[in-house]
């Protein structure tokens, strides 16, 4: 810099000496400047040449700003060359592990377009990388799942998608897209031939043999019935009848609820839909539930909007509410208080189940919707309870895209909660109207 303001001051310097000497000053000292700038346009135009034919040219080596800049500017472009080798490192150390991962990875821009595949995307989904780098991956794989889920929003999107490998039908994958970047996505397949066949085996041995059990213990029940009932029975013999029944009957109340486990999860099997007068049917369910709750005595209060249905399966809405309501009588002391409320808000159709019974630990509230799940054993057999009641609650929910919403605090209640979508809701006064144009 300093180079530069000498030069500007003897530039003016020797403008004002001509123009004293010549008697023109202004026209000395106007000439002078326009030469100063002249010059200055000529260097910074030999920076611009050594910037865009910079392996040919090599750069100004005038003192000054010229010479700063150009230093600047190497500095720039040394460091942007450290940060691409970087970054081409990460680059392919990323690739190299993608690539030997099991899983499909493909990395797709903003219009699904693949900008990047590892090799696996080839064996699963047919993706060839460089080959089909830039094309849309709803052109190149025609499978109207895949391209159905791709456009689908961001919380369709975590929910994933099992589907059969478009290139190979014995595959059976998983797929899962996440945001990637400003606004990519990356898609991930994996392949789950063998946990699929494991629990298609799994749900055929379950349907299977509990509909091979039923006949046989219809007729044991039968037997020990008539056996009880029997007048010429030997006394001794009536206790060890009456225990026996009672565990056959427990033994088909385990096997039905098998079977309807069986039959939510058959996601293939169509159901019928029905508009449904939720309020009727919770009067219902209460009056059975002070019925079942008997010596007992509970306090049990329903509280339904009376013009608040459901399209939806009569008997799978049945199911939830009762089985939600029946534990509570089980598990609520003797005059305990329970109460149903059937209600809408902004997010939708709410029934919910409020006691004030004996409670249980936060920690088991994720696995209370597992199969056979107890938090205690000996009280849920005591109670007769199959272990299964949350596990069909939680499957028939998802059949209407809802939810179970479950809090409780340790021997001061439970609050369990079913919450519905605003697309099964129907009002009582536009039922029929919406049940026809169904």
């Amino acid at each position: 810099m300093k180079h530069d303001i000498w030069r500007f001051i003897g530039v003016l310097f020797l403008s004002s000496l001509v123009g004293i000497i010549s008697g023109h000053y202004s026209l000395s000292l106007i000439a002078g400047l326009l030469l100063f700038i002249w010059w200055q346009y000529r260097e910074f135009s030999k920076i611009l040449f050594w910037l865009k034919k910079r392996k040919e040219a090599s750069s100004p080596s005038q003192t000054g700003i010229v010479d700063e800049t150009c230093r600047e500017i190497d500095y720039l472009r040394d460091r942007n060359k450290s940060r691409k080798k970087k970054l081409s490192r990460y680059l392919k150390r990323f690739q190299e592990g993608t690539g030997a991962l099991p899983d499909a990875v493909i990395i797709l821009g903003e219009h699904g377009e693949i900008e990047w595949a590892n090799t696996k995307a080839q064996d699963y989904i047919g993706v060839l990388w460089p080959k089909d780098a830039g094309l849309r991956l709803s052109n190149l794989v025609r499978y109207p799942k895949l391209v159905r889920y791709l456009n689908s929003s961001n919380s369709e999107l975590e929910k994933g998608l099992q589907i059969t490998s478009p290139v190979n039908l014995k595959l059976v994958l998983e797929i899962r897209v996440s945001p990637y970047g400003d606004t990519q996505k990356l898609l991930v397949a994996r392949d789950i031939t063998e946990i699929s066949r494991t629990n298609q085996m799994r749900k055929d041995f379950i349907a299977n043999a509990s509909h091979e059990l039923r006949t046989p213990l219809t007729v044991i029940s039968g037997y020990l019935e008539g056996f009880v009932d029997d007048p010429q029975c030997p006394e001794e013999w009536v206790n060890y009848m009456q225990q026996m029944r009672s565990q056959s009957i427990r033994m088909q109340r385990l096997i039905e609820d098998l079977m309807q486990l069986s039959s939510l999860e058959a996601k293939t099997v169509k159901i019928e839909h029905d508009v449904i007068p939720i309020p009727d049917m919770l009067l219902g369910v209460s009056n059975d539930a002070k019925s079942l709750s008997g010596f007992m005595n509970h306090d049990i209060t329903l509280n339904a909007d009376q013009d608040l249905y459901l399209k939806a399966n009569q008997q799978e809405i049945h199911s939830i509410f009762s089985n939600l309501v029946f534990n509570a009588v089980q598990y609520t002391p003797e005059r305990g208080r329970i109460e149903l409320n059937w209600y809408e808000d902004e997010a939708g159709a709410h029934f919910s189940v409020r006691d004030n019974g004996l409670g249980f630990a936060p920690e088991h509230i994720p696995r209370l919707t597992e199969r056979f799940y107890r938090i205690d054993a000996g009280r849920s057999r005591e109670k007769g309870g199959t272990g299964l009641g949350l596990a069909i609650v939680k499957h028939a929910l998802a059949r209407y895209d809802g939810k179970l919403f479950i809090n409780s605090d340790l021997n001061k209640g439970s609050l369990f909660r079913c919450d519905f979508p605003k697309s099964h809701i129907i009002h009582a006064d536009n039922k029929t109207k919406n049940s026809l144009s169904a």
